[in-house]
């Protein structure tokens, strides 16, 4: 059984730095398709990543301590699922990219766009319901949220960047971002399969 120390404030910080790396790169790649973000949106966006960062690893360690058999099964699709939701999003930010400017505006991240985000990149966090199987429940959702307040913290630095060069990239700003998603997707896949 896990204890109340520093290592475990320590270890959960890791985690949520860890777990938040494609998040950020998410939020980087909204930044910059939508470079005129109000900070209310910045906050509901970056909430929403770190909603999702954290109920994912307690779904895992709901599952590990209830049915784990069923969750070893679901495991292996977790990659794929995240590969196809980000070369979705990714594509179709290309394609708005790719149009003439004049033809359509800077396409705002709608509700959701941003569900399907924050999914994609929170998917493989169930995961993490294994690395924190020995935690109490009460453990287990204070490790969560601080996993949610990192990633929270991350995402917002990843928004404030993306506005900064979405504004000087123009146009290229949506092209950049939908290939910034559809990498991640790639990479969550390659990481995921080997």
């Amino acid at each position: 059984m896990m204890e109340w120390n520093l290592l475990f404030f320590f270890n959960s910080i890791l985690l949520g730095a860890g777990l938040s790396m494609d998040a950020f790169s998410v939020s980087l790649a909204n930044g910059l398709n939508e470079p005129e973000m109000n900070k209310k949106k910045m906050s509901a966006i970056a909430g929403v990543f770190a909603f999702f960062q954290a109920l994912m690893p307690i779904i895992g360690w709901v599952c590990v301590h209830t049915a784990a058999r069923y969750f070893a099964a679901f495991e292996k699709m977790i990659p794929w699922i995240a590969l196809l939701l980000l070369l979705f999003i990714g594509g179709k930010m290309l394609i708005e990219g790719r149009k003439d400017k004049e033809e359509v505006p800077n396409t705002q991240i709608s509700l959701g766009i941003l569900l399907i985000q924050g999914i994609a990149t929170s998917i493989d966090a169930l995961s993490v319901g294994f690395t924190i199987a020995a935690y109490t429940p009460v453990m287990a959702l204070a490790s969560a949220l601080i996993i949610a307040f990192v990633t929270f913290c991350i995402c917002l630095t990843g928004l404030m960047a993306g506005k900064k060069f979405g504004t000087s990239l123009s146009n290229k700003a949506t092209v950049l971002g939908g290939s910034i998603l559809i990498i991640i997707g790639i990479e969550i896949f390659i990481t995921g399969i080997f």
